[in-house]
């Protein structure tokens, strides 16, 4: 029988789709923090060298970052997709219908059923008595 397993219960698939959504959150926190520092400090006109020219690098990464989890994430999709369809459509069961046929018997009279008495239970210990010996011939 071959392996049918889902690919929803597959943990690299999760591990997939999970390091791929800390990737794109990663990323866009990585750019929107280096870029709002650089606007501001340039905006001030308190900029240093470290700030222009570092954050620049930082938010490259930050934008790295996003454009690997986007991958990631349609290779998640991808795989699901390709996994439905792999698995293949089950067929559908369909019930047979199956013939009733009623069996009408006329009614004879049965036989009167007798009645079977049991002997009441003695409510002795005592051992039943033999029955006597017979002679003989």
């Amino acid at each position: 029988m071959p392996n049918t397993a889902r690919v929803i219960r597959s943990i690299p698939f999760w591990v997939l789709v999970g390091g791929s959504l800390v990737a794109v959150g990663g990323g866009v926190y990585l750019l929107v923090d280096k870029l709002t520092v650089m606007a501001s400090t340039l905006a001030d006109g308190t900029a240093t060298g470290v700030e222009v020219y570092a954050g620049q690098i930082w938010a490259v990464l930050g934008a790295i970052l996003i454009g690997v989890g986007l991958i990631g994430l349609a290779l998640a999709l991808t795989l699901g997709t390709i996994g439905s369809i792999a698995r293949g459509v089950t067929p559908s069961v369909v019930a047979e219908e199956i013939d009733v046929v009623e069996v009408v018997e006329p009614v004879t009279s049965a036989a009167p059923v007798a009645e079977t008495v049991t002997s009441p239970v003695s409510k002795t210990d005592e051992p039943a008595q033999a029955a006597p010996e017979r002679p003989t011939v």
